[in-house]
């Protein structure tokens, strides 16, 4: 037989598609060459499929070999096929049958003694794979990820040899086991000392999925507040975990496997580049926003990012994915993620604080918050002032604050009464839902049409009070939203206050 068929997996962004290894010996001048879109690394799989084969002791043909990968169109980088390449060389010499490679997908780096590499991508090609009911090889170091995927039949293969001999019945291989959770201990909320109102923001945000920004002087726990969201967020879904452990995968930083079912917390510093956070590069990856999928994206002093980084944002906030396009390629990668900003209220940090300590003139002052669009002000649902503490709470005999787990108990059954309405949280209703679920009474609805004309909102801005309001009744346990709800709601629009103050 001169023709083998063998099925592996490309990797494109985040998925997996499916690709045909055509392997054809022909005659003429031993050559081999490699066609269908392939890069640098699978173009030099020849070599490594040579030496591997020979290591192998197994007959490497001196024939004309041509190797097609299809769909010819797709781009294929990596050096994943390098396994699927040599079983049908040997297949396609009739070393090993060709029929025993029928139901198998294999993916795997060959090194030149034929050990067997692991790849990147590993898991969403388990999904893949157990979405078309065939079953997997791959290397020992991809075992325990691709044993994530549900459904899938998976086995590890040291070498070249072990997978013949379990092709042809020798031997068999053993099926990849997941590795064992390790959870890692979250920071409680009890650590927070005060700050009453920004623990409750905290809280609004988690229970509706709400972003939040923080504004307040060096030291009075932005950050320290904006690390336990993550620890008072419901636990993800498998479907969740599982997808934010494919972008990890993905990635090219490798996944956690111990903890891959704790939502992500994400802080990127704030010299970091829009395609930092946004993914891209010539063979895109995801970025930060994606590798927070599920979970929290904090970014710390705000109005030091680059305005054009900062802009990107403006799109995943409301879509929750980005498209990332190239000249050869398109990739989608999803970006549903919870941002906690912060950011002091002046340049030298101090304005409004009881000291007087600040010296920055009201011109100094407008200029650093302008570095932050209005657009994207208005995508943030809560923001919250974070004053100074007083000295005795910070005490270390001062009394703890709530932990994590007595919030999340709200949160959780904040987040049923949101469920029970639809699938999505209050922060992620459409104009429909928003109309259909934030019904205000008369008089409040004559409420909000006054602070929409004082504070000069939009109409995004109004829809989101909507929401956030929507969010402080589930947790209050109420089917409507009442006077008190809206009333909070409208003051967690902080800087439109002070735009206001500032125009007057």
């Amino acid at each position: 037989m001169n023709l083998a068929i063998v099925h592996s997996r490309a990797r494109i962004g985040v998925d997996a598609p499916a690709v045909r290894v055509e392997v054809h010996l022909g005659g003429g001048l031993p050559a081999m060459s490699i066609v269908g879109l392939p890069e640098a690394a699978v173009r030099e799989a020849k070599d490594r499929v040579r030496a591997a084969i020979q290591c192998a002791q197994f007959e490497f043909p001196a024939r004309r070999i041509t190797v097609n990968l299809a769909p010819a169109d797709l781009p294929k980088d990596g050096a994943r096929f390098d396994l699927a390449i040599a079983l049908g060389i040997l297949a396609a010499s009739g070393q090993i049958s060709a029929d025993a490679l029928e139901g198998w997908e294999f993916l795997g780096e060959l090194a030149l003694t034929g050990a067997l590499r692991g790849c990147d991508g590993t898991l969403a090609a388990a999904l893949a794979v157990g979405a078309s009911n065939h079953r997997l090889i791959v290397a020992p170091d991809n075992g325990s990820e691709a044993a994530l995927a549900s459904g899938v039949e998976v086995r590890t293969a040291r070498t070249l040899l072990e997978v013949c001999a379990a092709l042809e019945g020798r031997s068999a291989l053993p099926r990849a086991t997941p590795q064992d959770r390790k959870p890692t201990p979250v920071p409680d909320l009890a650590d927070v000392r005060g700050q009453a109102h920004a623990r409750r923001a905290l809280e609004i945000a988690a229970a509706g999925a709400h972003h939040l920004l923080f504004i307040g002087p060096p030291g009075s726990g932005k950050t320290l507040l904006a690390s336990r969201l993550a620890g008072i967020l419901p636990e993800p879904s498998e479907v969740e975990a599982l997808e934010v452990a494919s972008i990890a995968s993905a990635s090219g930083h490798g996944l956690d496997l111990a903890h891959w079912r704790q939502r992500p917390f994400r802080a990127p510093h704030h010299t970091a580049s829009a395609v930092a956070l946004v993914g891209g590069g010539a063979d895109p990856r995801p970025g930060e926003i994606s590798l927070a999928h599920h979970g929290v994206l904090f970014l710390d002093e705000l109005p030091e990012w680059s305005r054009h980084a900062l802009e990107v944002l403006r799109e995943p906030l409301e879509s929750g994915s980005v498209g990332i396009s190239r000249a050869a390629r398109h990739c989608s990668f999803p970006a549903r993620f919870q941002l906690v900003a912060a950011m002091n209220p002046c340049p030298c940090g101090w304005a409004g604080d009881p000291s007087g300590r600040c010296l920055c003139s009201s011109d100094m002052i407008r200029r650093y918050r302008a570095r932050i669009s209005g657009p994207l002000l208005e995508r943030i649902d809560l923001h919250v002032e974070v004053p100074r503490l007083a000295p005795t709470l910070l005490r270390t005999d001062a009394p703890p604050g709530e932990s994590s787990a007595d919030v999340r108990s709200r949160v959780e059954a904040a987040r049923r009464r949101q469920l029970a309405r639809g699938p999505l949280p209050n922060a992620r209703l459409g104009q429909g839902q928003t109309n259909a679920f934030c019904r205000l009474a008369q008089r409040d609805g004559a409420l909000l049409e006054r602070a929409v004309e004082s504070l000069q909102l939009s109409a995004r801005s109004l829809h989101r009070i909507l929401r956030v309001a929507r969010t402080i009744a589930d947790l209050d346990g109420s089917d409507a939203i009442a006077t008190p709800h809206l009333t909070e709601a409208i003051g967690y629009r902080t800087l439109e206050r002070q735009g206001e103050r500032a125009a007057a």
